[in-house]
């Protein structure tokens, strides 16, 4: 669905990754998205209307995935996600300040949803099956792959998901990665934790014999570009991740709206923007916005 193509910077680069992404840094290579709609524009009874009238909306996503979803200097969380969170934000009339942020680790979005603790997720959220049994998803807005992030130089060797068997990987829990590992390569010895970054460190650590963590390219080069001295990426993704917007059931008025807002910013330019002041100065990719999943409930 894409060509996507992970670059590893060189260290000093690294350095800049907590300025990147969400405008709410205050720095200069992202413009916020202006808020462009007033709740007049939205039709009595619609949860458009409902969120622009209150001026605020709350959003899922995860503060510990660089590049995507990391707590910034600011105290809020920058990256891909959250500028998209935002795109959709300024559709509604609702500017920065009017955006909570709730953290969001993978295990429990679909219970935030359910419970109405958050009003979307974005949240490296991958559309699945399963998941869509119990909320709804706009999208998807971006495509990522499942890999494999090694200690530099590969002392294992491993070469692919194959290269696991008899190998402890690390993911994370109630995550599409994990459920991969356990059901197509099962003679892996998968460690699962509640955070990515608890398995990064078990592996730079070899916490409980952790050789490798799996999960989506994205996330995986976002810690190979704060320590490239410590990892690399196999780089042969094995699975696709399509990244949808995560919403309760029932919403099919708003989930059509997030799909508007998203094919517009695609056509405008400014999604790829979004990309390229954030994920995309560590990852080289020409967005190419997926056809929407439908919105039927």
């Amino acid at each position: 669905m894409r060509a996507l193509r992970i670059t590893t910077l060189a260290a000093a680069a690294a350095l800049t990754l907590a300025a990147c992404g969400g405008g709410s840094d205050g720095g200069d290579d992202t413009a916020a998205p202006s808020t462009s709609e007033s709740p007049a524009a939205f039709a009595d009874g619609t949860r458009m209307k409902e969120l622009a009238d209150a001026g605020k909306i709350t959003v899922g996503t995860k503060f510990d995935q660089p590049l995507f979803g990391l707590k910034g200097l600011s105290g809020e969380p920058e990256g891909f996600d959250v500028e998209v969170a935002q795109l959709i934000a300024a559709k509604l009339g609702i500017p920065e300040d009017g955006i909570e942020y709730v953290e969001t680790v993978s295990s429990n979005r679909e219970p935030f949803l359910e419970q109405k603790q958050v009003d979307i997720v974005v949240a490296t959220y991958t559309i699945n099956d399963k998941r869509d049994e119990v909320v709804d998803f706009a999208g998807p807005y971006f495509v990522a792959g499942q890999d494999i992030l090694v200690k530099a130089d590969n002392p294992e060797g491993i070469e692919g998901p194959d290269g696991l068997a008899g190998k402890t990987v690390c993911s994370v829990s109630g995550s599409t990665p994990a459920g991969n590992i356990q059901q197509n390569y099962p003679e892996a010895k998968l460690v699962l934790f509640d955070t990515y970054t608890k398995c990064r460190d078990a592996l730079r650590d070899g916490t409980d014999g952790v050789v490798a963590v799996t999960t989506d390219n994205v996330i995986l080069s976002g810690y190979v570009s704060e320590s490239p001295d410590d990892f690399e990426l196999v780089g042969k993704t094995f699975r696709d991740e399509p990244y949808g917007i995560g919403l309760p059931e029932g919403q099919e008025e708003f989930c059509q709206f997030i799909n508007e807002v998203l094919q517009e910013a695609d056509e405008d330019g400014t999604l790829q923007k979004a990309f390229d002041d954030t994920a995309g100065k560590f990852i080289e990719s020409e967005l190419e916005l997926p056809e929407p999943r439908g919105c039927d409930s």
